[in-house]
């Protein structure tokens, strides 16, 4: 793993040297620092230093210091990170996207915004709401996770089946250079066939190749009309076979299509009281949800849909929800994920994607290989079953040794880039998925990847130690 660079200054000196660099410039030090959630991760505050540029110009100033002085800077952006990607050390600068929070610009007409990279996911939906408008992409953490960390990580989420991920949505951007130069490429069109399209290096980067300030999106109609279905399912083929149904009717749009996997839904169901006896024995769950012109007629293409599909399909129960509350309780069922960290804290938790009709032999020999290491073995699995993407925790506390780890990422691994698939859908690489990286990418790709980032950022400033470059 390549070094991160040495330490120059304690937190004190740092604050001293930061303070009125910029009048745009906030520094928060560890006093500030102390008793703020840390997010998704105890030690993305160990820096102790946070700085927290309110402009593009402040968060240069911030960058040009840092590089004249060989100090390592940490993006981060809402903490939403899973992977070890915020993680910070002592010496290193904390870069926060937190005062970037404005929206700078609603283009109705085209159905563009352009916004700051600091301004959450769910601020955005609200603000565009008014037009009839909403962002192509959602997150269940859409409170807090910021439009920059989710170019960051190139963000997938409930809506990509549809409309891709974050590098889809994105038109143009602007970032701070490791150099302290500003990248600008605001972009307001789809078509631009001009030369090499280098936002794409910030898209996905995790910050190792700048820091982003502003961000242009393209903006979809809103649906508000819907109707809700959880579904029995005996396996992925069935569940595809519902979505295609409805995805192909011109009279609605597919608007959700989550999978979860028997134990999953078991387990997270009692914990919530939420009632299940309409499901089968053993069966998975599909929650689906459409949209049209009016709330009855989704409902009433729903109803027809599970109808012609019930017995072709082989459905083993539904339920269409009766209210809007009673949607959002179906949502929780998928959406409150970690509802098994309080009872295995610390379990491993892996984020794959395979071509969705490679889903069920995936899984099924998931479970051959967990079991081939120890027995006892078994993993909570759900996701979004329309793009292949699953979320798969072993049902074990960690941190687990790490020889087991290591046999445990390989039976998670195995057969996924041969199948056409990735070892990180939508989480990224961070800290947690080097070994990953570094195994399973192949080696043309990270030699490219190393020589990128290096003439970008010669000293290696940039989320040091993080993404394996």
């Amino acid at each position: 793993m390549p070094q991160r660079p040495g330490t120059r200054f304690t937190a004190t000196e740092l604050l001293e040297r930061l303070a009125g660099l910029h009048p745009d410039l906030l520094i928060l030090g560890p006093a500030d620092l102390q008793g703020r959630h840390p997010g998704e991760h105890a030690e993305n505050f160990a820096g102790g230093v946070m700085a927290q540029p309110g402009s593009t110009a402040a968060a240069a100033a911030l960058v040009s210091w840092c590089a004249a002085h060989d100090v390592a800077i940490v993006p981060q952006g809402g903490l939403t990170g899973l992977v070890g990607g915020n993680v910070s050390h002592a010496g290193e600068v904390i870069l926060s996207s937190s005062r970037l929070n404005r929206i700078v610009a609603i283009h109705p007409e085209e159905m563009t915004v352009v916004v700051e990279a600091g301004v959450p996911l769910e601020t955005l939906q609200q603000a565009i709401d008014a037009h009839g408008l909403t962002t192509g992409i959602d997150l269940g953490s859409r409170g807090s996770a910021t439009i920059g960390g989710m170019v960051s990580t190139n963000a997938g989420g409930i809506l990509a089946f549809r409309n891709g991920v974050m590098r889809h949505q994105v038109l143009g951007l602007e970032a701070v250079l490791p150099s302290g130069a500003v990248f600008s490429d605001l972009t307001r069109v789809v078509k631009v066939s001009a030369g090499p399209d280098l936002k794409h290096l910030f898209i996905g980067g995790e910050g190792a190749f700048g820091f982003v300030t502003k961000v242009v999106l393209k903006l979809e109609p809103q649906r508000p009309a819907r109707a809700t279905a959880f579904l029995g399912v005996a396996d992925a083929a069935a569940a595809l076979a519902v979505i295609r149904h409805f995805r192909d009717l011109p009279s609605v749009t597919l608007e959700g299509a989550e999978m979860m996997w028997p134990r999953y839904i078991r387990d997270g169901a009692a914990l919530k009281g939420f009632d299940l006896s309409w499901l089968e024995d053993g069966a998975a769950a599909l929650l689906i949800e459409v949209s049209a012109e009016t709330v009855e007629a989704a409902t009433a293409a729903l109803e027809e849909g599970l109808e012609t599909l019930w017995e072709p399909v082989g459905l083993k129960g539904g339920v269409i929800a009766q209210s809007l509350d009673q949607a959002r309780k179906f949502w929780d069922i998928r959406e409150d994920s970690g509802f098994y960290y309080p009872s295995i804290p610390h379990a491993p938790s892996f984020d794959i994607s395979v071509p969705p009709t490679h889903l069920d032999a995936y899984v099924a020999g998931l479970d051959a290989r967990l079991k081939a290491i120890d027995p006892s073995y078994a993993a909570y699995v759900y996701g979004h079953v329309a793009d292949g993407n699953l979320h798969l925790t072993l049902i074990k506390p960690g941190p687990l040794p790490m020889d087991e780890l290591l046999a445990v990422e390989n039976a998670i691994y195995t057969g996924i880039v041969e199948a056409g698939g990735s070892f990180s859908a939508e989480h990224g690489v961070g800290t947690e998925k080097r070994h990953a990286y570094e195994t399973f990418a192949s080696p043309e790709k990270q030699a490219l990847a190393r020589t990128i980032k290096q003439a970008i950022d010669p000293k290696g400033l940039f989320n040091p130690g993080k993404v394996p470059f």
